[in-house]
């Protein structure tokens, strides 16, 4: 029998308080400075922290069990890469984004393998990817940019369906299907059950190594899903794409009330993090904060996040 999961009235209050926190900074941007409230500017902060949400919800299936991904900005701009390549090829489009898909996905999946097989710890077997994926991405494109993409696909990052950008309706459909498989199935029960207490739930007869490799292989495929979205934005291809991205989507996901002790987090806290550190990152360029102080503010945020976090599990 798998352990119960968290009770669902402390998510909901998780997720209203961020959410109300989200609600606060729009509400104060607003007075602050006249341009923020604009259409074009709303829908251009919505396109932009949905590649960051994307792979902040990715990154939060394996924060769940208590585990890190560091490596999703390198196998981000790896799969751009490689999916950028196989266009230039004369592979036809969508299978050139299969590809990149499934080299993501499998990176992961590798990850995944080497945590549970070998007993590292994530924080190493995805560190030292960081570096593999990162080193291929300049080996494959010799350290030169890719460009010159069909507009069918360059409508993937620049294009919109009844005025909503095409990401953010990928985010959506996204972040849908994730919340579906965490919980309403025994997989996402199970992922909950060993961020809890993973000896508890391996003694209750969860298949710990098959639920966690699952969680990195979403990762790989979250990350790889992001490069190609980023790379139709921009038009262009980089071996340094993704880079420090990372951290972005721990930050999402921990400011959306996700724990880094495993165990607890809810995509919708994930999605509403993103668009936090989207909004807020938005807002000091407005004001003319300069880029080093916008760093400083957004790690400020995180240490609160977690400082949070911290306060509410000595409470409970």
């Amino acid at each position: 029998m798998v352990p119960a999961l968290p009770r669902r009235k402390r998510y909901e209050t998780q997720a209203l308080s961020v959410f109300l926190a989200l609600v606060g900074m729009v509400i104060g941007l607003s007075i602050l400075t006249p341009h923020f409230l604009t259409a074009e500017n709303i829908f251009s902060v919505i396109r932009n922290f949905s590649f960051v949400a994307i792979l902040a919800i990715g990154e939060t299936l394996t924060i769940l069990t208590a585990g890190i991904d560091l490596s999703v900005g390198s196998i981000l701009g790896l799969s751009g890469c490689l999916a950028a390549l196989a266009m230039h090829s004369g592979w036809p489009d969508g299978v050139a984004v299969i590809f990149g898909l499934a080299s993501g996905t499998a990176l992961g999946l590798l990850n995944g393998v080497l945590i549970t097989g070998l007993k590292l710890a994530p924080f190493i077997v995805t560190l030292g990817m960081l570096s593999i994926a990162r080193g291929l991405a300049y080996v494959v494109t010799k350290g030169w940019p890719i460009s010159g993409f069909s507009d069918s696909f360059m409508f993937l990052g620049q294009g919109s369906l009844w005025a909503i950008p095409v990401p953010v309706i990928i985010m959506v459909a996204f972040a849908l299907a994730m919340g579906v498989l965490l919980n309403h199935t025994v997989w996402g029960r199970q992922l909950y059950a060993i961020g809890g207490n993973e000896e508890a739930a391996r003694l209750s007869g969860v298949r710990v190594s098959t639920v966690k490799i699952l969680a990195y292989t979403l990762s790989g495929f979250s990350a790889a899903l992001t490069g190609i979205l980023l790379m139709a934005r921009l038009g262009v291809s980089q071996s340094v794409a993704g880079q420090g991205y990372e951290l972005d989507a721990i930050a999402a996901s921990v400011i959306g009330g996700t724990s880094l002790m495993g165990g607890e987090g809810t995509v919708g806290g994930v999605v509403i993090g993103a668009a936090i550190m989207g909004v807020l990152r938005n807002g000091l360029v407005l004001l003319g904060v300069s880029a080093f102080w916008q760093q400083v503010a957004i790690g400020t945020v995180i240490i609160l996040a977690v400082a949070v976090d911290r306060l509410r599990k000595k409470r409970t």
